[in-house]
């Protein structure tokens, strides 16, 4: 792909987000309006199964849970059954559906109560009404005495994840292994063109590996906080310069966790959007009911149509 077309294309899909309007962002089920912060979401190739993370309100606590659809409605969430009293967060399924790759820290072992740094880990089962096996670790070397973060794999297993690093661009970065041989490389950092001395993290690879999502924190040309952006790889093998996804995707407020469902075109991310204002209620549970579905400002996960090429 040249130059002067990857750049028409990132033009394309700026206008087409611009072109959106406020109400098009929408919340993905308001079953999730039970808790106090959902974030970390991720679904099935068929639509019908999605993973995500339960956060505390202060974030001393998060688990991962799972929720099937059945007849268009999506079922109660439950949590997965290996989690314990350790963090577990940012589920990624596999192609097939029998691996979740998620990020914890707890011990490598049963013979230590000691919270590790955090790791890439997963879980397998044979079918999908399986029962998930114990958690593996990733281990080295895509894992590492350093916190590893947001695991996302292209259909070629390389797999990219954030990785706070002194050998880094700056704070958080990106970094991918490379699936080869059966095993995977040493991680290697992204360009210039996605990396930086600031904040960027929450990576989500495309199937054919020809384009990430994720966040940048607090640049230049950014709503605020954290926004989304896009790069597009070149014929090269480089990644090509990011663009802001703009509005009504980012706002002032914060922007993170993408992932894109390329079968039906639509991207998925967390936000702590909000948009309340004063009114008066008739009820209690009037009162309830706009407090907890509305944009509260606390991390809840949206959805937008946008078609990405």
């Amino acid at each position: 792909m040249t130059k002067t077309l990857v750049t028409t294309t990132l033009i394309l899909i700026s206008n087409l987000l611009s072109a959106q309007h406020e109400n098009e962002i929408l919340q993905f089920d308001k079953i999730l309006n039970q808790f106090n912060n959902v974030r970390d979401f991720c679904i099935s190739t068929h639509g019908d199964e999605a993973f995500f993370t339960l956060q505390s309100p202060n974030g001393e606590i998060f688990q991962l849970a799972t929720m099937k659809k059945e007849n268009s409605t999506w079922l109660a969430p439950e949590l997965l059954p290996f989690c314990d009293a350790y963090m577990y967060l940012e589920p990624f399924l596999s192609k097939n559906g029998n691996r979740l790759f998620f990020v914890s820290d707890r011990p490598l072992d049963d013979l230590s109560d000691k919270n590790k740094d955090f790791d890439i880990w997963y879980v397998e089962r044979d079918t999908k009404d399986g029962d998930w096996s114990e958690p593996k670790n990733m281990g080295k070397p895509v894992n590492s005495d350093l916190d590893e973060f947001y695991p996302t794999l292209s259909d070629n297993n390389n797999l990219y994840f954030t990785m706070d690093s002194t050998n880094g661009s700056g704070k958080d970065d990106i970094y991918y292994c490379k699936w080869e041989a059966g095993n995977y490389l040493a991680p290697v950092l992204l360009g210039e063109n996605i990396n930086s001395a600031g904040y960027e993290f929450n990576a989500f690879i495309s199937k054919k590996e020809d384009f990430i999502l994720y966040t940048r924190y607090n640049e230049k040309d950014g709503q605020g906080s954290g926004d989304l952006y896009i790069s597009k790889k070149q014929s090269n093998g480089d990644w090509g310069k990011s663009t802001n996804l703009g509005v009504p995707i980012n706002t002032k407020f914060m922007e993170y966790c993408p992932f894109y469902d390329e079968k039906d075109q639509i991207l998925y991310f967390t936000s702590r959007r909000q948009n309340i204002s004063p009114k008066k209620f008739k009820s209690i549970s009037d009162f309830k009911d706009y407090v907890q579905e509305s944009e509260n400002g606390l991390s809840k996960i949206y959805m937008t149509s946008i078609k990405i090429e």
